[in-house]
C-alpha cells in the first residue's frame, strides 16, 4: 500500500491538498445560489462532502507512513517571503500524523451533528468550520514558525464568531473572553518568534524561521531563553488549558453550539500541548527543564488534575461538567511531557488522542440530549435509561471510556503517564492518580443521576431515543474506543520515534546548556618504600 501510494505522488501533494479542500468548499459555500431553505440545505451537503474527501484522503498518511524513516515525512518545501527568511514550510512525523488524522476524523462527525441544530446563517456557520479546519491542520504540519503562527491565529477568528453567533445566552461574553484570552497569549509568542528569528546565524543575514535550523544553530543567553519559554508557555499553557488559566474553557464550552464544543474540547486544546511537544521544550531545553521552572509546570500540572476534578464534582449543568473534566485529563499530558521519559510522552500524546475521541463523543451526546429536552442540567432528567436504552448505553460506554476503565481508549494513555511519570517524579504521580478515583466518582455519580434513577418527571417519558444519523456518527467513535483500548500498537508503533526524538533533543539540548564539571582526578599517596 506504502509503495502504490508513493508511486502515485501522494507524499508531495497531500498535505498542500488537505490544506487547500476546506478553503475550496468554503468558496463554493459562499456562492451557493437560492433562498435561505434551499442555501442550507446545499451548504451542510458541501461541509459533509468536503470533510469526507478531506478524511478519505488523510488515510492514505497511516499507510504512507514509515515509523522507521527518520525525519519529516510528506515535506513540501516552497520559498514564501525570501527576503525575511519565511517559507511553506510543512512536514509530519509521528506526532502530527495521529493528530491530523483525530481532525479529520471529527469534521465530519460536526457536520452530521450540527445537521439539524444549525438552521440561521448555515452557509456562514459552515463557512467559518471549514476556514478552521485549515488552521488547525497548519499547526499541526507547519515547520516554520512564522507559518505556524499564521496558522495558530487563523483558529481564533472562526471560533470566535462560531461561539458568538451560535451560542448560547451568554455567546458575546464567552466568545470575547475566549479571543482576550488566547490573543494575549499568541501576540507574546509572535515577539518571541521574531527574537528568535532575528537571533539565529549571521545578524547580517536574512531572519529564519525554519523549525530545524532553529533546532540546530538557535544560541541564546540563559536569561533570554527564560523570557522566550515564558511567551510560548503563556500562549500554549492558555490554549491547554492550564490551571490557573483556563478561567476562559468552561464559559466558552457551555455557550458554544454542540459542533463548536466538539472542536474545542476534540482538537483545539491539543494545540497547546502540541505546541509544548513541538516548540517550547525543545527550542528552550534549558529554560524547560531548569529545576525550578519544571517543579511549577509539574505542580501546576497535578493542581489542574485535581482542581478540574474536584470542581467537576459539584457541576449541577452536565456541559460545564465534561468541560472540566478537560481541565483534568490535559494535566495528565502536561505531567506526561514534562516527566520527560518516553513512556510518559507516549501516554501523553495517547491521552491527547483518546481525549479528542471520548470528550467529543461526550459533547455531541450532551447535544444530542440537549435538542430533544432543551436543559443541560443533571437534575432535569432521571430514569430515561428506560425511555432511550442505545443512548443511556452510549452514554455508559463513553464516560467508562473517559474514567480510563481498561479495555476502553482512556486507560492505556494514563497508564503511561503515571507508569512513565513514577521514574523520574513519583510524588507528582501519586497526587495524580487521585485525580482518577476522581474522575470516577463525577461521571459515574452524573450518568447514575442521568440514568438510572427514578422516572419522576412527566417530560422526560416522551424522549426519543437516537435515529440512524446519530447512530451513524458515534460509531466511529466508539470503535476508536474499543480498538485503542484494546489494540493501541499501531498507534505506538507510529508516536514512538518521534516521542524518542523529542525526549532526546530536550535532554541533549539540557546537557549541552550545562555541561557537567570536570572530575577531579584522585592523586594516590606514593607507596612506601621498603627497606
Amino acid at each position: 500500500m506504502r509503495e502504490m501510494l508513493l508511486a502515485m505522488g501522494y507524499d508531495r501533494w497531500v498535505l498542500p491538498a488537505l490544506l487547500l479542500i476546506p478553503l475550496a468548499a468554503a468558496a463554493i459555500i459562499l456562492l451557493l445560489p437560492g433562498d435561505a431553505e434551499r442555501r442550507w440545505h446545499s451548504a451542510r451537503a458541501v461541509a459533509l462532502a468536503a470533510f469526507t474527501v478531506e478524511f478519505l484522503v488523510s488515510v492514505g498518511l497511516w499507510w504512507s507512513f514509515d515509523p522507521a524513516t527518520p525525519g519529516w515525512q510528506a515535506a513540501v518545501h516552497m520559498p514564501w517571503i525570501p527576503s525575511w527568511g519565511i517559507s511553506f514550510s510543512v512536514g509530519i512525523d509521528g506526532i502530527s500524523l495521529v493528530l491530523i488524522l483525530l481532525t479529520t476524523l471529527t469534521m465530519p462527525l460536526t457536520v452530521l451533528g450540527s445537521w439539524t441544530s444549525v438552521r440561521t446563517r448555515a452557509p456562514a456557520f459552515y463557512t467559518l468550520m471549514l476556514i478552521l479546519t485549515t488552521g488547525m491542520l497548519g499547526v499541526f504540519m507547519a515547520l516554520d514558525l512564522f507559518l505556524f503562527y499564521i496558522m495558530w491565529e487563523l483558529m481564533l477568528v472562526p471560533m470566535y464568531f462560531i461561539i458568538g453567533i451560535w451560542g448560547g445566552e451568554r455567546r458575546i461574553y464567552a466568545s470575547v473572553k475566549f479571543f482576550i484570552y488566547t490573543m494575549l497569549g499568541s501576540l507574546l509568542m509572535l515577539v518571541a518568534i521574531l527574537y528568535v528569528g532575528f537571533h539565529v546565524g549571521n545578524p547580517a543575514a536574512p531572519p529564519g524561521f525554519g523549525y530545524d535550523d532553529l533546532l540546530t544553530r538557535l544560541s541564546v543567553t540563559p536569561v533570554a531563553a527564560r523570557w522566550l519559554f515564558g511567551a510560548f508557555f503563556l500562549a500554549f499553557a492558555i490554549k491547554v488549558p492550564m490551571f490557573p488559566f483556563h478561567t476562559w474553557l468552561p464559559d466558552a464550552h457551555v455557550e458554544a453550539p454542540t459542533a463548536g464544543s466538539v472542536v474545542l474540547a476534540g482538537i483545539m486544546l491539543k494545540m497547546g500541548t502540541f505546541g509544548f511537544l513541538r516548540f517550547a521544550l525543545p527550542l528552550f531545553p534549558q529554560a524547560a527543564l531548569d529545576p525550578t521552572i519544571r517543579a511549577i509546570v509539574l505542580t501546576l500540572a497535578v493542581v489542574g488534575i485535581l482542581y478540574g476534578a474536584l470542581v467537576a464534582l459539584v457541576q449541577p449543568d452536565f456541559k460545564k461538567l465534561v468541560a472540566y473534566s478537560s481541565v483534568s485529563h490535559l494535566g495528565f499530558v502536561m505531567l506526561g511531557i514534562f516527566a520527560l521519559t518516553l513512556q510518559s510522552v507516549q501516554g501523553a500524546i495517547l491521552v491527547m488522542i483518546n481525549h479528542g475521541i471520548s470528550t467529543g463523543a461526550l459533547f455531541l451526546l450532551v447535544g444530542m440530549l440537549y435538542e430533544r429536552r432543551h436543559s443541560r442540567l443533571i437534575a432535569a432528567y432521571g430514569g430515561i435509561a428506560r425511555v432511550v436504552p442505545l443512548f443511556a448505553a452510549l452514554l455508559t460506554i463513553v464516560s467508562l471510556s473517559s474514567i480510563g476503565l481498561p479495555g476502553t481508549n482512556g486507560f492505556v494513555g494514563e497508564f503511561l503517564v503515571l507508569l512513565g511519570s513514577f521514574r523520574t517524579e513519583p510524588w507528582f504521580a501519586f497526587a495524580a492518580t487521585i485525580g482518577l478515583i476522581l474522575a470516577a466518582a463525577y461521571l459515574l455519580w452524573a450518568i447514575q443521576r442521568i440514568l438510572f434513577e427514578r422516572l419522576d418527571k412527566p417530560e422526560n417519558a416522551g424522549l426519543r431515543d437516537l435515529n440512524w444519523r446519530e447512530l451513524g456518527l458515534l460509531a466511529p467513535l466508539i470503535a476508536c474506543i474499543i480498538w485503542l483500548g484494546v489494540y493501541p500498537a499501531p498507534v505506538l508503533r507510529r508516536t514512538e520515534p518521534a516521542a524518542a526524538r523529542f525526549v532526546h533533543l530536550v535532554e541533549h539540548g539540557y546537557e549541552s546548556a550545562h555541561p557537567a564539571p570536570p572530575r577531579t582526578p584522585i592523586i594516590q599517596p606514593p607507596k612506601a618504600r621498603g627497606r
